[in-house]
């Protein structure tokens, strides 16, 4: 009797070259121009030659959502693009796959991600994928040294990795780590380091105050203007005025 043979799944014909031809329908030369401007591509600018091709962020999602089931090594390939919206729609797919993986499959992901931050180049690639990720791995290990080494790189997006990684810690009410981050990064010199002390401070704050305005009572007169205009934004006029003046 004839047996009828089922076809692969359509995911295993996926590649990056799809993912990157449907980004490329959404440009727009204009929404590029100003990413351009935006995302600092300019000479010796933290963003200095990343390309744009104009595709907005729910159009970069639209996208990804399609390919979910993108195998690593073709991710890799599309995180390794010169265009910006591959390396966002290569994250976006890359967060997604790991929060339904296994424990294992989980370890891969992370290892992989850590592998390629270099590629995780500008502050939206990194605060759209690395708490995700990162923190998502560290929330329930007692064991954070993983923080403490990306924010001894030498790479500026290693250092962004280990700060905006402590939102999913902070959302478990735990303060320790960004605490003592926000403190080793006081007299960094980038002020997207700054940016994000500051924003992670104001999450804490959201969740106890008490421990946020302990920290500001220790550092503000340390704390870069950037920082401390962040972390303190909720807060009442009066107490704004009165931080910002030590």
């Amino acid at each position: 009797m004839f047996q009828e043979v089922k076809s692969p799944p359509l995911f295993l014909y996926m590649d990056s070259q799809q993912v990157k031809n449907q980004l490329i329908k959404f440009g727009s030369s204009s929404k590029a121009a100003h990413s351009v401007r935006f995302f600092k591509t300019g000479k010796g600018e933290y963003g200095e030659g990343d390309v744009f091709i104009g595709c907005t962020v729910p159009e970069s999602r639209s996208v990804a959502a399609k390919f979910k089931y993108l195998s690593l090594s073709e991710i890799e390939k599309l995180l390794h693009d010169e265009m910006h919206e591959c390396r966002f729609c290569a994250l976006v797919i890359l967060t997604d796959q790991f929060k339904k993986a296994n424990e294992l499959q989980k370890e891969e992901i992370l290892n992989f991600y850590l592998n390629n931050t270099k590629w995780v180049n500008n502050w939206d690639l990194v605060d759209v994928s690395s708490y995700k990720i990162v923190g998502e791995w560290l929330k329930d290990k007692s064991d954070r040294g993983l923080l403490y080494r990306l924010a001894n790189s030498e790479l500026l997006w290693d250092q962004r990795i280990a700060i905006v990684s402590t939102m999913t810690l902070i959302k478990n009410d735990d303060f320790n780590d960004i605490l003592k981050l926000s403190k080793f990064f006081l007299n960094h010199k980038h002020d997207l380091i700054h940016k994000a002390c500051g924003w992670m401070l104001r999450e804490v704050g959201k969740r106890d105050e008490y421990i946020l305005k302990q920290f500001l009572n220790n550092f503000a007169t340390l704390m870069p203007r950037t920082m401390l205009r962040y972390s303190i934004e909720r807060l009442s006029a009066e107490e704004r005025k009165e931080y910002m003046s030590k």
